[in-house]
């Protein structure tokens, strides 16, 4: 059986009200040209949004980072942000920070993940897709799905699963090129651990099954700051995740979402806030947040998609919900004091370190 590649590339060009979601004629208009134009590209498509990032999920056998997918996203981006210019939308085009497209959409803005496979008779997977928050929103769900049997219980249950996961972990303050180390586990969790509780430098990339060798994980890693340089929204990263039989089972995948965690991002991505799952086209809200996530379950079977089922869609998702929300509430009520708001490694992109400089001329030494 040939490989299929799963694809998804994700961008905000335009959104309703502020940052809030992208309007019913961008969304309609991402699904005609991706249906026009990908008629001989791609096998199959889903569109949908996250806050206000629109996602194109599509499969196809040309591979990782394959020009014709990937420009067929940009254009159909592209005519996303000409109907936001014309209704007036903020931010229209925002996530496109290149004028041109160069081969793929790697380092131009959009978040990618991707991964090529061999099908097994029955291929679940999953389709993360976050909003207002950074790559690094995935280390601490990932790190407990695929090293802690607290979470996973098929590290005592399954013996495939015991062999453990090959994890690529990318430094992403190194701009100059793609900087990853690979660690394993379970044998070197903690140094996985020392390197993941980083946020904002260390990002899981990918995840490689030990026992099969084939790819479970594929993560975006686009940071927007070191592209742009400047603060110009919060990444938005989106995640594929292949699950069960010689993989963790797609509840053990979903499992610590119930927490909440607090990642950055929130109000002008300068905040700290709880990770919130939401039903899938969901829109931004408090304090443009919280940080929200979506998670779609898909069935593919010769590259033909089945699905999605909106797995955060279910009334025990409700009461993580209200726990989130109450989260969000508690630390909101400390404004932009200590921890709430961002250390300055990460507001260094923005108008705070211009008040910094002008403040520094203003400072003196007082004399004993």
């Amino acid at each position: 059986m040939s490989k299929i590649t799963l694809s998804i590339i994700k961008a905000d060009v335009g959104s309703v009200g502020g940052h809030i979601k992208p309007s019913e004629e961008m969304i309609q208009e991402v699904k005609k040209y991706v249906k026009n134009k990908g008629k001989n590209i791609l096998i199959d498509y889903y569109v949908g949004h996250t806050g206000d990032d629109i996602a194109i999920l599509s499969t196809h056998r040309k591979g990782v980072l394959n020009p014709q997918v990937h420009k067929l996203c940009w254009d159909a981006f592209l005519a996303a942000t000409k109907i936001a210019k014309k209704q007036g939308l903020y931010g229209a085009g925002q996530d496109l920070l290149k004028s041109s497209f160069s081969g793929n959409v790697k380092g131009m803005g959009p978040a990618v993940a991707e991964m090529e496979i061999e099908e097994r008779p029955a291929e679940p997977f999953l389709f993360f897709a976050a909003d207002k928050t950074e790559p690094g929103a995935f280390n601490l769900p990932l790190y407990l799905s695929f090293c802690d049997p607290m979470y996973t219980a098929g590290f005592v249950l399954s013996p495939v699963l015991k062999k453990g996961f090959r994890f690529v972990i990318m430094d992403v303050a190194y701009t100059k090129a793609d900087k990853i180390i690979e660690l394993n586990a379970p044998e070197e969790i903690y140094d996985i651990a020392a390197l993941l509780r980083d946020n904002g430098r260390f990002v899981v990339e990918s995840i490689w099954s030990r026992a099969t060798g084939e790819q479970v994980v594929s993560a975006s890693t686009t940071r927007l700051h070191n592209i742009a340089g400047k603060y110009v929204g919060k990444d938005d990263p989106v995640m594929l995740v292949r699950t069960q039989k010689n993989f963790p089972a797609t509840g053990e995948i979903l499992s610590p979402y119930t927490i909440g965690h607090y990642v950055s991002g929130f109000m002008r991505g300068s905040h700290a806030g709880p990770l919130m799952p939401v039903k899938r086209n969901s829109t931004i809200s408090y304090f443009d947040g919280p940080p929200v996530i979506s998670c779609l379950a898909f069935s593919v079977k010769n590259g033909k998609l089945t699905g999605p089922a909106d797995v955060f869609d279910h009334p025990y998702w409700d009461y993580v919900r209200e726990k989130v929300a109450r989260k969000a509430e508690e630390i909101r009520r400390q404004g932009f004091f200590g921890q709430a708001m961002l250390p300055m490694t990460e507001l260094e992109y923005t108008g705070v370190m211009d008040t910094l400089k002008k403040l520094e001329k203003r400072f003196t030494i007082r004399k004993k």
